[in-house]
């Protein structure tokens, strides 16, 4: 069930009606509730994969308790493996198994001895990657000693499955999410009030900007060798545009629904288009899963406890890890690695931690300074995004190379270019409206001349006039996928 869908229209309001009128105050048929919620939710799309999540969610339950109960060490990290090898096993199945044979049999091929594998149909899980994480973060916490085992089984089955974060994150950790479980709720209305606003600029993010700039990210890339470097480069700004608003969208979404029913859920970006370096960037893009690289592999690896080789061979690890979670395709993996070569610098020179506060606090406007650190890490930025666009390597380097040419001094030229203009036109909104709230959680928490309330409710009634009528095409969320 998408959130910018009718049907989540109206599963929405059902579901916070039924949850506050009827299990009100009952945290257990709340949560009894939650996981009904879920699981329709989530089978909306394909019932047959809530087999997959149900057994996800038993083997970790399981695995939890033993540990807890285990008095030997090695009982302890074969559960955990267990925990592993089957949470990875899914992922792996599921998400790399067609990658992994086809690049076994060019490999032969190569080396002068073709062979021939069989790709298998498999329809890849929704959401795979997200909850295998936050299962997975569960079963390290316990036996690492950060968490106390659940037993509670209908609260662990809630905090995998709980809907709004369910298929596209944020991943959430256990030791933040699921103590949430076990707590009493009340309906809070300013908190109610904040998920609202959160949700509607969610949708404006997804509906109008994304949307709309997937339409001609999608007709310039798919047909890249027809155009100019100048209409490229135009191409790569939609994506740019695009995947943010899809993204940042879901995740606005997402936590201004857990807010509606008394969760907060973790922030996942923090305007990461206004970052001064690719190292304050990666801090605020996607945050759940760079701190979940960050804890559960970095810091296993040695993080920055060792010397310069160490940290450089760890730094290469997650970027590439982190590439290859988002797909199977070699473009990912560039993609990552690309990334890790712009973080190269900084970790040399010691510069990685620091940009840590918020550009231009308190101030209007940034620095010169800060205006071209901002500017170049974003054409970096807008680079690396051509890698995870592409269809393949040489789409990507192709695309790369025409942008480089003598072709980028023409005119752009490419059909829709006035709805093009309109698009842009509304990602100038959005990038003014979350500069000016890039100090709060989320651009709309604090609105400006907050005294007057008929200017902010004529702002929000704004925003869902452009929502209704200025929609593009409907698009899945690129994060569906991952």
């Amino acid at each position: 069930m998408l959130f910018n869908s009718i049907e989540f229209a109206f599963f929405l309001p059902i579901v916070f009606a039924l949850y506050w009128f009827v299990a009100d105050k009952n945290t257990k048929l709340q949560n009894f509730f939650l996981v009904l919620a879920s699981y329709v939710f989530y089978g909306w799309w394909d019932w047959r994969f809530l087999s997959l999540i149900a057994f996800s969610s038993l083997v970790d339950y399981f695995v939890g308790v033993g540990m807890s109960n285990a008095q030997d060490e090695r009982r302890r990290k074969m559960l955990l493996w267990i925990s592993i090898l089957v949470n990875l096993g899914f992922l792996g199945f599921f998400k790399y198994f067609n990658f992994f044979a086809e690049n076994f049999a060019q490999a032969f091929t190569l080396l002068g001895n073709p062979i021939e594998v069989s790709r298998l149909n498999i329809i890849l899980p929704v959401g795979i990657s997200f909850y295998t994480f936050q299962t997975l973060s569960y079963s390290i916490d316990v036996y690492r000693g950060k968490l106390e085992a659940n037993r509670d089984i209908i609260a662990f089955f809630a905090f995998v499955s709980f809907f709004p974060q369910l298929v596209a994150g944020p991943i959430e950790r256990a030791t933040n999410l699921l103590p949430q479980f076990y707590r009493e709720r009340q309906f809070e209305y300013q908190k109610a009030a904040d998920g609202m606003r959160q949700i509607l600029w969610g949708l404006f993010k997804k509906v109008v900007i994304a949307d709309n700039c997937a339409e001609f990210a999608n007709l310039i890339f798919n047909n890249s060798s027809d155009y100019s470097g100048s209409t490229l480069v135009l191409g790569a700004l939609f994506f740019t545009f695009q995947i943010y608003g899809d993204f940042s969208g879901y995740s606005d979404i997402a936590i201004g629904t857990a807010r509606l029913f008394g969760f907060e859920l973790k922030r996942n970006f923090a305007f990461p288009y206004f970052s001064r370096d690719i190292a304050e960037f990666w801090r605020r893009w996607h945050i759940s899963l760079s701190t979940w690289f960050r804890d559960y592999l970095y810091i296993p690896l040695g993080g920055s406890r060792g010397g310069k080789w160490m940290q450089i061979r760890n730094t290469f690890a997650i970027f590439i890890v982190s590439g290859f979670w988002h797909g199977a395709n070699w473009t990912f993996i560039a993609w990552g690695a690309l990334n890790a070569l712009y973080f190269l610098p900084l970790l040399l020179l010691g510069k990685n931690r620091q940009n840590i506060g918020i550009v231009a606090a308190g101030k209007l406007l940034p620095s010169l300074k800060d205006t071209i650190s901002i500017v170049l890490t974003f054409v970096l930025t807008v680079l690396a995004w051509i890698f995870f666009r592409a269809e393949s390597i040489t789409h990507a380097w192709n695309y790369i190379t025409e942008i480089f040419s003598m072709s980028l001094f023409t005119i752009p030229d490419f059909d829709g270019k006035k709805r093009a203009l309109l698009a842009l036109g509304f990602v100038g909104i959005m990038l003014l409206v979350e500069w000016l709230g890039r100090e709060r959680e989320h651009a709309l928490e604090r609105m400006l001349l907050p005294q007057s309330r008929y200017l902010r409710y004529a702002f929000y009634y704004i925003l869902v006039v452009v929502i209704l009528f200025f929609r593009g095409t409907e698009q899945e969320f690129i994060y569906f996928q991952f």
